[in-house]
């Protein structure tokens, strides 16, 4: 589209910004390299969890962001940010203690397996911690790059597709050769990459059009979507130590989502700086923000 369907000018801004501008391109590996790896830690983790469980425990990627955004690209939060982090670090905690109460497994529910509390919860952890890193990052390259999204987009891509199916090859390597690599894409599982490819891209236009205040509705509306439905399709016994944690992370992520006031602390690299990178933000990326979003838009499936 940028090329107003022109093929010959598409294929050649590809090989220049890919092939020609290779060092540019290798910038990119690494946040990459970290998503792949985040996007199957989460696959460990929903397989360990309740589906309410991880999508309240997962919101902590707000708090890694947030700090990784401050010792990286020198931001400032507001006070009522830092209350708000705060806030979603008890709520966290809670459902975490609300879950060692209940014997730190849930029931199958159908799926077919036993979880591993553990197991999960400590995939779900590195993997904030990694989108943290990650989404930052990729941040700090966007704003020091005159290249567009999407061109980052396919950056991304290819290191990630490439990444995926090495680690495919290292672990079911053989079962792929006997059953070849489609065997096991039922209806739902075609359903489910559907719905990720479509969330990513979605995710991304909310980023874009929307204001921080619609995102943490969203996300407030998908813990809310996600408990309603553990209920109904895997026997999730919410109680009330659960839905006070799961409440102060839907109050936290809406406060952290507000703008800033007159509460709003100092720049630590100073006023002038931070209207400079606020400038070339709105320029080349206007709504990238730092609640760790943006990996989905960035992620082969």
């Amino acid at each position: 589209m940028q090329k107003k369907g022109n093929l010959k000018q598409f294929a050649a801004s590809l090989y220049d910004s890919i092939v020609v501008q290779y060092m540019d391109t290798l910038k990119l590996a690494v946040p990459s390299l970290i998503y792949t790896l985040q996007n199957n830690l989460q696959y460990v983790a929903i397989s360990n969890l309740p589906a309410a469980t991880f999508q309240v425990t997962y919101q902590l990627k707000i708090l890694t962001t947030a700090v990784f955004s401050v010792l990286m690209l020198r931001k400032s939060l507001s006070r009522l940010q830092w209350l708000s982090l705060v806030l979603l670090f008890v709520g966290v905690a809670i459902v975490q203690v609300e879950q060692q109460q209940a014997g730190g497994r849930s029931p199958p529910g159908g799926q077919g397996m036993q979880q591993n509390y553990m197991v999960g919860l400590v995939a779900v952890v590195v993997s904030c911690l990694s989108s943290g890193f990650a989404g930052v990052y990729f941040e700090k390259i966007l704003k020091g790059s005159a290249a567009s999204v999407w061109l980052r987009n396919v950056q991304l891509g290819i290191f990630g597709t490439l990444l995926g199916l090495l680690g495919l090859w290292s672990t079911e390597g053989a079962a792929v050769a006997e059953r070849g690599f489609f065997f096991g894409y039922t209806p739902l599982v075609w359903g489910v990459i559907l719905n990720q490819a479509f969330g990513g891209l979605l995710v991304a236009v909310v980023v874009k059009y929307a204001d921080n205040i619609l995102k943490g509705f969203a996300t407030s509306f998908s813990i809310v979507v996600s408990t309603v439905a553990s209920i109904y399709l895997f026997d999730f016994h919410l109680n009330l130590l659960f839905a006070l944690g799961a409440g102060l992370v839907i109050g936290a992520v809406y406060l952290y989502s507000l703008p800033k006031g007159p509460l709003a602390s100092r720049s630590l690299a100073g006023t002038a700086t931070e209207h400079q990178g606020h400038a070339a933000q709105s320029k080349e990326l206007p709504s990238v923000t730092t609640d760790g979003f943006l990996s989905k838009s960035v992620l082969v499936n």
